[in-house]
């Protein structure tokens, strides 16, 4: 394969434009790590600290290989959703190396409402544990929580995907030797106690952890016995009388160490059932995609400019080159990865869903991952497109998408809009991975479409009534349109409902694939069945 030509001029005022716009939005994603990072307040963190307890990070980066990384999912769950609670939902979320082994590591934020569960929190806990289980990690639960957040139960109890969910893909994964492990850091209440009692090995920190289905003020207020949190449900009574716990801990650390000899002795680690090549570089640097990317949405980026920055040796292999032109498709690598990608340069036309549909069946015929690179406004629309039969090579490209028992992930890096949210790899067809670059954006319809829309359904009103309006009553009118829409398309309003599972900036892309395709290259391979293709 030869290397990708480029064509940017670096030193043009335009890209130099586009840089500094993108360069904003970075800055603007650190500063939400940053408040996520933090957790609780000051005063929270430092009482927390006087127990002479590790903060939740701090237990991660103790638990984790030493200089791996902590690929973190939901990182900005639930921002700005609730009062008084930062980023993150209470919850940490994400895959790191445990003794050589990816895990999931799930741990509770106890310096944020004393770790108690909001209805974010259970879907962003599920949403880990169902990637664990997808990819076969054992999960790693370090537990400090005060249970549910009453005045939020509607969002934690009751239905599929909350509290309930989190105890059914516990059992469920133990049962297929997926292994279940926790830590019992702090005072753990209601479902905090249920969830390391369904685990299959759970350590205990003395004098810290303690675990009961009613809290001590609870067992009073329902029986009238008074009794302390140590004999109720203390380290040393759950370690020596009811057995609920395996381990006992002299502190946090004890308690990580005793976790890492677990993990340890799981077995044989996974191995990788594709060849992994050498990587190497782009031949341009990915850093050039910030002027590449336009401060304007409405001005397209070329994406063969921004494959060339993001694949090995910037070799990419094009599948019908000359037929479809508005779909990329085609093989390369990721730091050694062979990868099949499919990128948009254009609307969806027929042409370019029948090609996308062949593509995808090459990559599963192949055990090839697929990654789809998203930057489109829609299908195409029209009497010409209609009578083409754009509806039914749209459906070939979304069965052979659906259908791909590959693993396949989603990049958001502009626009996804309309049916073409969904048909490139949106996340209600189940992606390994969705993420979202800082430039993302993504809606049924665009802001002014949206708009535009909704402003001729008032004209038809006016006309069927006789009635009339002004022209500045027509702005006025379309003014909220446009601002909500803008809100809801914008990638953080994405991450904080967890309709993605991190934001990332471009120049980590390579970093974050290459982690996610070793994770899912260390399960079996499974074979495709395509659904019926209407021809």
């Amino acid at each position: 394969m030869t290397a990708m030509k480029s064509a940017v001029a670096t030193g043009s005022d335009e890209f130099k434009l586009n840089r500094a716009h993108y360069l904003a939005r970075i800055a603007d994603l650190q500063r939400r790590r940053a408040e996520a990072n933090q957790g609780g307040s000051a005063k929270a963190r430092a009482l927390h600290k006087s127990r002479g307890q590790l903060l939740p990070r701090e237990r991660i980066a103790a638990l984790i290989d030493p200089g791996s990384p902590f690929l973190e999912f939901g990182h900005l769950a639930g921002e700005g959703m609730y009062d008084g609670v930062p980023p993150g939902a209470t919850i940490i979320t994400g895959v790191g190396q445990v003794c050589g082994r990816g895990c999931m590591l799930i741990a509770n934020d106890a310096t944020v409402k004393g770790g108690t569960l909001f209805g974010m929190t259970t879907k962003k806990h599920t949403r880990a544990q169902l990637f664990a289980w997808q990819h076969r990690l054992p999960c790693i639960t370090l537990v400090q929580s005060g249970g549910g957040f009453l005045p939020d139960i509607a969002n934690i109890f009751p239905d599929e995907g909350q509290a309930g969910s989190i105890m059914y893909n516990q059992v469920k994964m133990s049962a297929e030797n997926i292994a279940q492990i926790a830590v019992v850091h702090g005072p753990s209440t209601a479902g905090g106690a249920y969830i390391p009692a369904l685990c299959d090995e759970v350590v205990i920190v003395r004098d810290q952890g303690a675990m009961f289905l009613g809290s001590p003020q609870l067992v009073f207020a329902a029986t009238g016995e008074t009794i302390e949190i140590e004999p109720l449900g203390g380290a040393e009574m759950h370690s020596r009388i009811s057995g609920v716990t395996d381990h006992i801990a002299e502190n946090d650390s004890h308690a990580l160490a005793i976790v890492r000899n677990i993990v340890a002795n799981l077995g044989e680690p996974p191995r990788l059932r594709w060849t992994v090549e050498q990587g190497e570089p782009p031949c341009h640097a990915v850093e050039e995609i910030y002027g590449i990317v336009s401060a304007n949405r409405r001005i397209p980026t070329d994406n063969r400019e921004i494959l060339a920055r993001l694949i090995d040796g910037s070799r990419f292999q094009e599948f019908k080159h000359l037929h479809g032109e508005t779909m990329l498709c085609g093989f390369a690598r990721i730091h050694g990865f062979e990868i099949g990608i499919l990128a948009n340069n254009g609307v969806l036309f027929s042409e370019s869903a029948v090609k996308g549909a062949h593509f995808i069946e090459l990559c599963c015929k192949r055990d090839i991952p697929l990654l789809f690179l998203v930057d489109v406004s829609g299908f195409m629309v029209g009497s010409a497109v209609e009578r083409q039969g754009i509806a039914k090579h749209g459906a070939k490209f979304m069965t052979a998408m659906a259908c791909a028992d590959v693993p396949k992930y989603t990049i958001i890096t502009g626009g996804s809009y309309a049916a073409a949210y969904f048909a490139m790899l949106g996340r209600a067809f189940k992606p390994n991975a969705t993420l979202m670059w800082p430039s993302a954006h993504a809606a049924l319809m665009g802001p002014e479409q949206a708009a535009t829309t909704l402003t001729m359904v008032r004209d038809n009103i006016h006309q069927r009534e006789g009635s009339s309006w002004t022209d500045e009553e027509r702005e006025e009118f379309k003014r909220p349109i446009l601002r909500d829409f803008e809100a809801f398309a914008d990638p953080y309003n994405y991450a904080r409902h967890l309709w993605c599972d991190m934001v990332i900036e471009p120049a980590e892309t390579r970093e974050v694939m290459a982690l996610l395709l070793d994770l899912a290259g260390r399960t079996p391979a499974k074979p495709t069945r395509f659904g019926v293709f209407r021809m």
